[in-house]
């Protein structure tokens, strides 16, 4: 079986999690006996493919979409997107329900993020799949703690925020969160995906703010960066759940996270949940986090990357035989 993999042009410009997991996918579904070719605009191959797997709702994926559905082709869409009825009106909605409508399957990372899709955007619920994000097998791994305090000369205790630095991921409120624990640095680790917001949380950070700026996803720094870290801490304005956090919880590191979102699913009572619009709330669930016990966690299903692209490959399977 061969599937066409696609995203948004500017999307790996400033890769996130979703980009990363686009790699993942197409790095593990070999194993499922799943061929993947990424979109290359100047050699399309439409053709030659089963399925088309587009990655993102962002403004104007709708004509990719559209396009694949008139070459007759069966259409998977991601939509890495958590919307309520209380936030729909931050969203083109009517042009995400479009896209969700040509699709053959929308993907989601949970099944709260399925039935809430379904609800918010008025569709079948069994258009919606759950496909869980996953964490590849390095990351618990371990690694010491010593390898990214002594790259970086940073003996003090700290708390660690991994993720492009943007409005949603909220590194603003953490800094002023922050402000109530100085004897603490927070290590920001990502890409300037806003540059002026960017320049507000390290100006409001100050002294207190450490910005080794993006480490590559396979670095061992990376994974040395979770373990030496007091706490990691995702205050995102929502996040489904943070592949991020998902990484730091196998690596072993106290977590503090957004409640807004599929967080819950993922990590049920084995984290400290946090108000993102609350920076009191930031600094309780920090505070509480770093009561909790280090060491390597398993989640009550298998998130191993091999494990949870089964009911992808499945997916794949069921519509290429329409």
């Amino acid at each position: 079986m061969k599937v066409l993999f696609a995203t948004y042009p500017m999307a790996f410009h400033t890769p996130g999690g979703g980009e990363i997991q686009l790699l993942a996918y197409r790095k593990h579904l070999p194993a499922h006996g799943v061929e993947v070719d990424l979109f290359d605009p100047w050699n399309p191959r439409f053709l030659e493919h089963d399925v088309v797997h587009f990655f993102s709702c962002v403004g104007g994926s709708v004509h990719f979409c559209n396009f694949v559905k008139q070459l007759g082709l069966p259409l998977v869409v991601s939509s890495s997107l958590w919307i309520t009825e209380a936030t729909r009106h931050l969203y083109p909605v009517d042009e995400i329900r479009h896209q969700f409508t040509l699709a053959d399957r929308v993907v989601a990372n949970s099944d709260i993020e399925c039935d809430t899709l379904a609800q918010v955007f008025g569709l079948p619920r069994e258009k919606f799949v759950t496909v869980y994000n996953g964490v590849e097998e390095t990351f618990y791994e371990p690694v010491p703690a010593q390898l990214f305090r002594d790259h970086f000369n940073l003996p003090e205790p700290f708390v660690l925020n991994v993720g492009n630095i943007e409005p949603r991921k909220n590194q603003l409120a953490l800094m002023q969160a922050m402000k109530s624990m100085p004897e603490r640095k927070v290590v920001l680790i990502g890409h300037q995906r806003d540059p002026e917001y960017a320049r507000a949380c390290l100006e409001a950070g100050g002294d207190q703010v450490i910005y080794p700026g993006v480490l590559p996803h396979d670095s061992p720094l990376l994974r040395s960066a979770y373990a030496a870290c007091d706490a990691f801490c995702l205050p995102s304005t929502l996040e489904t759940p943070g592949l991020a956090a998902l990484e730091a919880h196998a690596a072993g590191a106290r977590i503090a996270v957004t409640q807004v979102g599929s967080t819950r699913e993922y990590f049920a009572d084995q984290v400290a949940y946090l108000d993102p619009d609350d920076a009191a709330s930031i600094t309780r669930s920090i505070r509480e986090a770093l009561t909790l016990e280090r060491g390597t966690r398993r989640h009550d299903r298998d998130l191993r990357w091999q494990a949870v692209l089964s009911p992808l490959k499945d997916l794949y399977a069921s519509l290429s035989v329409q």
